[in-house]
């Protein structure tokens, strides 16, 4: 029998505890599980992370000769990319051959400043010279020991640059060999060979490592107070429909975009297989602080033209319609932020025979 119903729907039904047509209704009990309050959904980029781009750029003014890399090529550490010719080289060697000499002859005049230093010493003994002949030859020694250092420590600058470029000092080569830092992927080349380039700033390739990847969201400024660093997200791609990829927060930027009102939000997430590209649009998606909240099964809610509404048991054989405001589900269940109380028994099963009030 139905009682005060709105509009076709009833709102109370009571039905015989001996009447058959009970054993058709099913019913649970509330619980209260910890949901998110709020989730924060924002449009989003791939892109490298900054620190793990790396620029090669020419270390001397040459000619290419070779490139031996092709855009988006995985490389290896040491890997050769490209080679060139340099007239610096030559100027180098150049360098550390008279360094080398200049060493050489200090090395002599140290030689013979010690020798002169023990024999004057030996006559000084001997009240053969003077103590100022001594004071002389110990000044002579300590300068040629100074210019051996000298002499050494441009040596070791010499072989310094030699090393940078990947050159030895005895060798003939004249190519300088160009390779990778680390591991990764060809992003750009802007270099061709037989090109002479003089500017050894400007980058002649990118490679980045994309092991790991950013994903750069706009955040609208309402909403940053449910994002924290080191919070995990999910994260879904234009490019791979009906797959969530899972990262935590890196970086919340400390300022706020004035034209949108957003606040940028950087997501670090794994890419191990390279499927994440950088320049890939996407969305972020983070769940707040969760809160204790009471929860139904899906299938206890009943929509009646914009409202909600759940079967409460008043006690056995009797029901009642409760309007509930519900939350933003997760997964079979759905949170109720008003309406119902944990402990409250409610219909999961025959509710909408309850609704039809077919009794």
């Amino acid at each position: 029998m139905a009682a005060g119903s709105e509009a076709g729907a009833p709102q109370e039904i009571h039905i015989s505890p001996d009447s058959p047509q009970l054993s058709r209704i099913r019913t649970a009990t509330v619980e209260a599980r910890f949901v998110p309050v709020e989730q924060v959904v924002a449009p989003g980029r791939i892109q490298a992370i900054p620190t793990r781009v790396f620029r090669i750029a020419a270390p001397v003014a040459g000619r290419i000769q070779r490139v031996l890399v092709g855009l988006g090529d995985r490389v290896q550490p040491g890997q050769l990319l490209f080679t060139l010719e340099s007239p610096e080289v030559t100027t180098l060697i150049s360098a550390y051959r008279q360094a080398e000499a200049r060493l050489r002859q200090a090395k002599a005049n140290l030689a013979k400043a010690e020798a002169d230093l023990n024999r004057v010493r030996d006559l000084f003994e001997h009240n053969a010279v003077a103590q100022k002949e001594v004071i002389s030859a110990q000044t002579t020694f300590a300068q040629a020991q100074a210019e051996v250092e000298q002499a050494g420590a441009a040596v070791q600058e010499s072989l310094g640059r030699l090393a940078l470029l990947g050159l030895k000092p005895d060798g003939a080569e004249q190519q300088i060999s160009v390779r990778a830092p680390v591991s990764g992927k060809i992003l750009e080349i802007s270099v061709a060979p037989g090109e002479y380039r003089n500017d050894t700033t400007a980058p002649l390739m990118t490679i980045a490592d994309l092991a790991s990847v950013h994903l750069v969201a706009e955040v609208p400024e309402s909403m940053i107070r449910w994002i924290a660093p080191g919070q995990r997200v999910e994260v879904t791609l234009t490019a791979y429909p009906g797959e969530t990829f899972v990262g935590k927060v890196a970086k919340i930027s400390d300022t706020v975009r004035a034209d949108t009102r957003t606040i940028p939000v950087l997501a670090e997430l794994p890419n191990p297989s390279g499927r994440l590209r950088p320049d890939m649009f996407g969305e972020i998606r983070c769940s707040g602080q969760a809160q204790l909240t009471p929860v139904v099964p899906a299938q206890a809610l009943i929509y009646r033209e914009g409202r909600v509404v759940v079967w409460r048991v008043k006690q056995p054989g009797d029901f009642e319609a409760v309007e509930v405001h519900i939350g933003r589900p997760a997964g079979e269940q759905v949170p109720i932020l008003s309406g119902l109380r944990p402990g409250d028994r409610i219909v999961v099963d025959g509710a909408m025979l309850l609704e039809k009030g077919r009794w």
